[in-house]
């Protein structure tokens, strides 16, 4: 039996809106080019709010990918513990369904709540109608994903690129 933490990657955000998507894309491009270590999954939670409680008190360690609002310049990655959890979109019910932090509140009443870091990428544009990333984010989604996989080796787990190579 493996004493390793369970690891969630959860990738969060509405992929309608443009940059508002940036945690569902990096997500998805971890998943083509990373094969992570058995304690660690990837998930797209999309905008899900509650409907997460299961998967997130599974895990021991939580890594939430999102748009962050900082007021940084477009692109700029984010690492956020704590209270600056908030600055995340999915931490302060923009257009997710519920807010993150009242999600964990309500693991952390149930008796288990991980822990849980955001890295994140201030977006260049988050209103607007549209399937694609800003030319910013998309040009700065590898450097995302290379925090994200950082991120996953700070909290025990591995990865490993596959055949498919750097996120693009």
């Amino acid at each position: 039996m493996s004493n390793r933490p369970n690891i969630l990657v959860l990738g969060v955000g509405n992929i309608l809106y443009t940059d508002e998507g940036i945690g569902v894309r990096a997500v998805e491009a971890l998943q083509k080019a990373h094969a992570f270590s058995d304690n660690v999954s990837v998930m797209d939670g999309g905008t899900l709010g509650m409907r997460l409680m299961d998967a997130i008190m599974d895990c021991d360690h939580l890594i939430v990918v999102d748009a962050v609002l900082a007021g940084d310049e477009p692109g700029a990655i984010y690492r956020l513990t704590g209270e600056d959890l908030r600055k995340s979109l999915g931490f302060n019910d923009s257009m997710h369904q519920t807010d993150l932090v009242d999600t964990l509140i309500f693991c952390e009443l149930v008796g288990k709540r991980p822990e849980a870091v955001i890295i994140g990428m201030e977006p260049h544009d988050y209103q607007s109608l549209g399937t694609e990333l800003s030319p910013v984010a998309g040009q700065r989604l590898p450097l995302l994903c290379d925090a994200v996989v950082a991120e996953v080796r700070r909290a025990g787990g591995d990865s490993a690129p596959t055949d498919n190579g750097h996120p693009a």
